[in-house]
């Protein structure tokens, strides 16, 4: 099987690459060459950008592909790109959206492919939405053969999971934690969420790869693993050795505090209790089963990151941020044992 995966080397993608030729796959990633490191052995890398059109035709005009997956479309302009490159070139197409574009507030804890979309919070899923229904518009009128993917909060060797956040340098909050500075929980630390390890995610995409039964679907894939968020920032510091010391505050306090856009991502997905039903994924592909548990998981990152000390960086922004937060809220830090 010859498969086009356009990225291929971000965060959840690099586990899927890696899987996709341990089995077999003839893979092509088509991308700027920015992360080799991220390439697996035996993957071929067409250099070029997706973004500009023109230029992407030129350098894949002579291939023909099964699959096209493509990691890195965020707005309907990316997807229709992708539509006018692809079409009748391709037996499958494979988006990634994001399974924070399933409603928000939600009407029932359990969140199945039937449940709808729509997230009034967070112009990010509002986009994948926008996205989604331009490509089943395309499968209905003209046949395109689109499979829709919607991971949730993935995680892995380079990635920390958490709600508040810095994207740009998550070692921050280990060092917060290490340091005994005072971390953030929205709510009460009780909300519900899921966290899923890219390895875990690979072993079910890989296998809707070339499934003439995903073609027209949409399909969640997460692991069955429910912890609430207290759990999770204990399992963090489990992992880095120290018992973190916490302050929870609102959600609407955290948004009412910090630049526009900052808790978007919180208010619109992390806050909200969820639990997905992964019945779908498990009748597509029979074999999968999520076998990472967090406190493992999480032990692997973090001892990737010590491997790799150039990456252990940290953001005095945002620790100025979690500090003047707790400031203004008011409430003394007190230990997270004392929650959990």
């Amino acid at each position: 099987m010859k498969v086009l995966f356009i990225g291929g080397t971000g965060l959840i993608s690099q586990a899927v690459s890696k899987l996709a030729v341990e089995r077999g796959v003839e893979l092509y990633l088509f991308n700027r060459g920015q992360r080799d490191e991220f390439v697996p052995e035996g993957a071929k890398v067409i250099l070029g950008d997706i973004r500009d059109q023109k230029e992407a035709a030129a350098a894949l005009d002579e291939y023909e592909f099964d699959v096209v997956v493509d990691w890195i479309a965020f707005t309907p302009v990316h997807v229709q790109t992708d539509i006018d490159l692809f079409a009748g070139k391709t037996k499958q197409y494979i988006y990634i959206s994001s399974a924070s574009a399933y409603q928000k507030p939600q009407r029932h804890y359990l969140v199945t492919e039937e449940t709808p979309l729509e997230n009034p919070y967070w112009q990010y899923s509002r986009d994948k939405i926008a996205c989604e229904q331009l490509l089943l518009e395309a499968h209905r009128s003209s046949g395109f053969p689109v499979t829709i993917v919607r991971p949730s909060h993935t995680y892995g060797d380079t990635a920390i999971p958490a709600a508040l956040t810095s994207w740009q340098h998550p070692w921050s909050l280990v060092d917060r934690i290490r340091k005994g500075l005072p971390i953030v929980i929205h709510g009460d630390g009780t909300s519900l969420w899921t966290l899923t390890h890219n390895s875990d995610f690979a072993k079910a995409f890989v296998g809707l790869l070339g499934h003439p039964e995903a073609v027209g679907e949409a399909v969640h894939i997460t692991s069955d693993e429910v912890l609430n968020w207290n759990q999770i920032y204990s399992t963090i510091g489990q992992a880095a050795g120290a018992v973190p010391n916490v302050v929870h505050i609102s959600t609407d306090f955290i948004t009412a505090c910090t630049p526009p856009g900052t808790a978007d991502g919180l208010i619109g997905d992390q806050a909200v209790s969820i639990v997905f039903d992964n019945s779908k994924i498990k009748r597509l592909v029979p074999d999968y089963e999520a076998t990472v548990p967090f406190f493992e998981g999480i032990k692997q990152t973090l001892s990737w990151f010590e491997k790799h000390p150039e990456q252990c960086t940290v953001d005095p922004e945002w620790s100025a941020l979690v500090d003047t937060l707790i400031k203004n809220h008011g409430t003394e830090p007190k230990p997270l044992s004392a929650f959990v």
